[in-house]
């Protein structure tokens, strides 16, 4: 996959640290693509669709995973991943001897697994860190004419809406990802980055209902979000039917590829 890379952004910067590089973040995206292809080949040899299995509300998170993962691989160990999993932010900040001990000490070592000692210090975590979201925007709702589209379909043609969602309104340092499925595989497509979001950017939280309902309490981006999302693009998929798309005034507001 070819992507277009922002030239007006040359580094990743999140608490005051230029983290990344963004040669750094298409590497991962490549190594992430890479992997979910992988992933898909290995599980069809069992007759398994790991995808479909999956859900599409489950995908969003897996891919979210993989990049997170091949964020920190790398960030030639400027980044460690959070050892709890409801911690914030995904990705912590070691890019000194200081930072790098403390992260040590908040866990012990058994055969090849790390115990953390407690939730508190990995939420948040003393230094900061990137937060690694992924999202594959909605789509309009379904008619007897025109569908949703099925899991491993290309449905960015028809999507009208995309966001990220959080736990809570002080999400910043967000590196978040837009993807669909291209030849049957989900596929990091865009990559966005701020360090500057604020509590206006977030909706309200809506809590779990009493006797069912949402499991978590969960934030939805707004539109300002998104839009001050967008104008930190770092890549874009080398593809027309994202880069037009993309330009709308909305999203990036500029046609990337020209």
């Amino acid at each position: 996959m070819d992507y277009i890379l922002n030239g007006d952004c040359d580094y990743i910067v999140a608490e005051g640290s230029a983290i990344l590089t963004t040669e750094d973040v298409l590497n991962a995206i490549h190594w992430a693509n890479d992997a979910l292809i992988s992933i898909n080949s290995a599980t069809r040899e069992f007759d398994i669709n790991v995808f479909d299995t999956l859900g599409m509300r489950n995908l969003s998170g897996m891919v979210g995973e993989v990049f997170g993962k091949s964020v920190k691989y790398h960030s030639g160990g400027r980044l460690e991943g959070n050892l709890h999993q409801d911690g914030y932010p995904d990705l912590l900040l070691v890019d000194t001897e200081d930072k790098l001990a403390y992260y040590h000490s908040l866990y012990r070592v058994e055969g090849d697994k790390k115990y953390p000692y407690n939730k508190r210090d990995f939420s948040p975590f003393r230094y900061g860190g990137i937060e690694v979201k992924a999202t594959c925007g909605s789509t309009p709702t379904a008619t007897e004419t025109t569908p949703k589209p099925l899991i491993g379909e290309q449905r960015f043609q028809i999507v009208n809406a995309f966001d990220w969602k959080a736990h809570h309104r002080d999400t910043n340092n967000l590196l978040g990802v837009l993807w669909d499925f291209i030849d049957g595989v989900p596929t990091i497509v865009a990559c966005f980055f701020r360090n500057d979001l604020t509590v206006d950017d977030w909706g309200r939280i809506v809590q779990p209902r009493e006797g069912g309902g949402r499991t978590t309490s969960v934030s939805i981006m707004n539109s300002g979000g998104v839009s001050k999302m967008c104008r930190g693009w770092v890549a874009v998929i080398n593809d027309p039917v994202y880069t037009s798309k993309l330009s709308a005034r909305k999203w990036i507001g500029i046609d990337v590829s020209r």
